[in-house]
């Protein structure tokens, strides 16, 4: 199975994008260019990368707001739980990390389930940036705070019109 990786340049920075034919592993952000791998004169990219851009560029547009993409990245079966509850997230909404717990069955795993979150390697399209702090307040996020202060005013305006979450 061959793997690839490419790039995106989105509204809120570089994109890597990586996986295989079958399913995307990893939809992360790029701020440091030495990061960045240069598969220049490599094969032509799969369909499915090719997809997997296409239905960012129409998120970012406003035009998508589900992603229909196979998804595979590894973790533990904790872990995985808390990133398949994240596509539960209505787009546009947002959830604080206590309900995320108490929806997982444990109001007392706030850090556990934060920790998961963290270790999401799909962003974007595996909403982890609508899960905020119970005091409605903007806490972590990988790709840096202003990224998910964009992202959700990106889809409040998509869903709901001119206004702004934060």
């Amino acid at each position: 199975m061959n793997n690839f990786t490419t790039y995106y340049q989105s509204p809120v920075g570089l994109l890597r994008i990586s996986g295989t034919e079958h399913f995307i592993s990893e939809v992360s952000f790029v701020d440091n260019p030495d990061e960045i791998v240069d598969n220049t004169g490599k094969e032509q990219l799969p369909p499915l990368a090719i997809q997997a851009i296409e239905q960012l560029i129409q998120y970012f547009h406003g035009n998508r707001r589900v992603f229909e993409l196979p998804l595979s990245q590894p973790g533990t079966e904790f872990q995985q739980k808390v990133w398949h509850e994240l596509l539960n997230i209505p787009f546009g909404k947002t959830i604080s990390y206590l309900e995320l717990s108490r929806r997982l069955g444990d109001p007392k795993a706030i850090r556990a389930v934060a920790a998961a979150n963290g270790k999401n390697q799909l962003a974007i399209i595996v909403p982890c940036h609508r899960v905020i702090g119970s005091n409605r307040e903007l806490v972590g996020y990988a790709g840096g705070l202003w990224r998910k202060k964009w992202l959700l005013d990106h889809e409040n305006k998509v869903a709901n019109g001119i206004q702004t979450l934060f």
